[in-house]
């Protein structure tokens, strides 16, 4: 497994929120993705929660309704917006609401939430464009909070995993001796927190961090792998190189290893009166 994910590498050279064939990649099997794909940290979601005047939520990018469940669990309301159709269907089918637009597209029309939260995804949203939406959508006080998984497997395992993929994908841009996942996201919490800014409408961003680990059988990693990054873009044959170079890789591990995660979050408050 690449260390850093593959559509997060090269940013200078690429803003990821113009990958649209990526972006629009993860709904092609939903129930996967809702099934493989990691939660976040409660203790996250708790302070975003302690942290805003109410519970009225807006989730940008809801997809599947992953962290939508996770807010609605510690009771917030909350409203979704998904670009995916085949997505928002899913969540639809699981009880939430959502509407399908661009989020940079989306009307609030004079809706205002307590906090606009978006997991995973905000880098698919123009990070200027966005947080301009965002404010408009939050009362005064609000919050704006957006974050990622970044996994990081032991070295052993990571240079093993990226063994596969210098066979299999070698024009992935990535390297296990170079870089961690967490420098990866941390390029996008850096353009997210600039995005912010150059709004004018939020208070100076925070980079909040959690870490955390999962045990990964054999399994549960090869039906998450289909869900992520460029695996949704390898053809069939490939991809299928691709499981079983690093399902070997796990059995040579005994079967199962632990991510280590860092959930990293930018988040701002919505500036004016209360």
């Amino acid at each position: 497994m690449p260390t850093i994910p593959p559509e997060r590498a090269r940013l200078s050279q690429l803003e990821p929120h113009r990958a649209r064939h990526i972006a629009e990649s993860f709904g092609s099997d939903p129930e996967r993705y809702d099934r493989a794909r990691p939660r976040y940290p409660d203790a996250m979601v708790e302070r975003i929660v302690a942290d805003t005047p109410g519970n009225d939520v807006l989730d940008v990018g809801i997809g599947t309704g992953i962290a939508a469940r996770q807010f609605q669990a510690v009771g917030c309301s909350v409203l979704g917006v998904e670009a995916d159709t085949r997505m928002a269907e899913w969540a639809r089918k699981r009880g939430l609401q959502v509407e399908v637009a661009k989020f940079e597209a989306w009307a609030p029309a004079d809706r205002l939430f307590d906090a606009v939260v978006s997991g995973q995804t905000w880098h698919w949203v123009d990070p200027v464009a966005g947080a301009a939406k965002a404010a408009e959508a939050l009362r005064p006080g609000g919050r704006l909070a957006v974050f990622w998984n970044a996994g990081q497997p032991s070295p052993d395992v990571a240079e093993a995993f990226a063994e596969v993929y210098r066979r299999v994908a070698p024009d992935w841009p990535a390297s296990p001796r170079s870089t961690t996942a967490v420098d990866g996201y941390s390029v996008l919490c850096t353009r997210a927190a600039d995005g912010m800014r150059e709004v004018g409408a939020f208070g100076e961003p925070e980079q909040w961090r959690f870490d955390w680990e999962r045990p990964y059988t054999r399994d549960e990693w090869l039906d998450q792998l289909p869900t992520t990054g460029l695996h949704t873009q390898l053809p069939p044959a490939k991809l299928a190189e691709a499981l079983a170079g690093v399902g070997a890789a796990i059995d040579a591990f005994g079967g199962a290893f632990t991510m280590r995660y860092t959930t990293l979050a930018v988040t701002a408050t919505r500036a004016g009166a209360a």
